[in-house]
C-alpha cells in the first residue's frame, strides 16, 4: 500500500510498524497547517493499511514537539486578529481524537521537548516512552492562554487532578525522570536507545492480537476519556477568548522580552 506524499512528515512502514517522524526540525516540529494535516494523512494510512499492527510517532532532530507555531498564518483570521478556533476544530483537535479512535496502540517516542499542543500529542498516545533528555511541559498560563489539544483531560486521566493542575497552573518543565515517577509515561531509555526500545516494544505489539488491542482501547477511552470531544471543543472556545485578551498581548510581549508578565485579568 502505497503512502501519501508529505511534506512536514515522514511516513515509514517496516515488520508491520508504522513509523511517523515529526519533520520541521528546524522549527522544533511546531504545528502549522500544512502538518496538521500531514500528520492526519499519516495516522489515516496507518489506519487503513492492514499490514500496520502499530504505530510510533517521533520527532526529527532536537524536540519531540514544541507546539504551536505562532509565526503561522493559520492563526490569523481574516480580519488580521488571532483565530486558534478554526485550526483546533478542523484540523488539530481531530488529530487528537483519530489518535484515540485508531484501533492500533500508538507508541509517543518522545525524543526532546514536548510542549503544549506538542506535549498534548504524545498524552493522546497509549504507551509513552521518552529519552531521558526529554521534557514535557505546558505553559500556557505564561501566556495568559488554557491548554488545547485535550490536554486537560489527559492530564487528569494520567496523573490525577492534584498534579494535573500542578503543572498546567504553575507550568513546570517536567524532566523524563519526574514524568516517570508521576504515572505520566511509561518508560525512559538513554537518549541513543530510545528507537531501539520504541522498536522492541512496537515489534512486540505488532506481534499480538489486532482484535484485541482494538477493542482495549476501546474501552480504556470510554473509562478515562468519555468526554474527550467536549472538552476539545471547550478548550477551543476558551482559547479564542483568551487570545482576544490583553492579557494574552501581555504574555506574549514579555516573553519576546524575557521579562516578567503583568497580568491585570483584561
Amino acid at each position: 500500500m502505497s503512502g501519501p506524499a508529505l511534506e512536514t512528515v515522514q511516513l515509514n512502514v517496516r515488520e508491520r510498524v508504522a513509523w511517523i517522524t515529526l519533520n520541521r526540525p528546524e522549527a522544533l516540529n511546531a504545528w502549522n497547517l500544512q502538518f496538521g494535516h500531514d500528520l492526519s494523512a499519516a495516522l489515516d494510512h496507518a489506519a487503513a493499511d492492514d499490514q500496520v499492527r502499530a504505530v510510533v510517532i517521533t520527532g526529527a532532530g532536537r524536540a519531540f514537539s514544541s507546539g504551536a507555531d505562532l509565526k503561522s498564518d493559520a492563526l490569523l483570521g481574516k480580519n488580521g486578529r488571532p483565530d486558534v478556533l478554526t485550526p483546533l476544530r478542523e484540523v488539530f483537535n481531530p488529530l487528537i481524537m483519530r489518535v484515540r479512535s485508531l484501533p492500533k496502540p500508538v507508541i509517543a517516542a518522545v525524543n526532546g521537548a514536548a510542549a503544549g499542543i506538542g506535549c498534548s500529542l504524545a498524552l493522546a498516545a497509549d504507551l509513552i516512552v521518552a529519552a531521558e533528555s526529554a521534557y514535557f511541559l505546558l505553559a500556557f498560563a505564561n501566556i495568559g492562554l488554557t491548554l488545547d489539544g485535550g490536554a486537560s483531560a489527559l492530564l487528569v486521566a494520567r496523573i490525577g487532578h492534584a498534579r494535573a493542575s500542578q503543572m498546567a497552573l504553575l507550568a513546570p518543565r517536567v524532566p523524563a525522570a519526574t514524568a516517570l515517577e508521576h504515572g505520566l509515561i511509561n518508560d525512559v531509555t538513554p537518549d541513543a536507545a530510545l528507537l531501539g526500545s520504541v522498536g522492541e516494544l512496537a515489534g512486540r505489539l505488532a506481534a499480538g492480537p489486532p482484535r484485541s488491542y482494538a477493542a482495549i482501547k476501546r474501552t480504556l477511552d470510554e473509562a478515562a476519556y468519555p468526554h474527550l470531544a467536549e472538552v476539545l471543543d471547550r478548550e477551543a472556545l476558551l482559547q479564542q477568548e483568551l487570545v482576544d485578551s490583553a492579557d494574552f498581548l501581555e504574555g506574549v510581549t514579555a516573553f519576546a522580552q524575557k521579562r516578567p508578565a503583568q497580568f491585570t485579568g483584561n
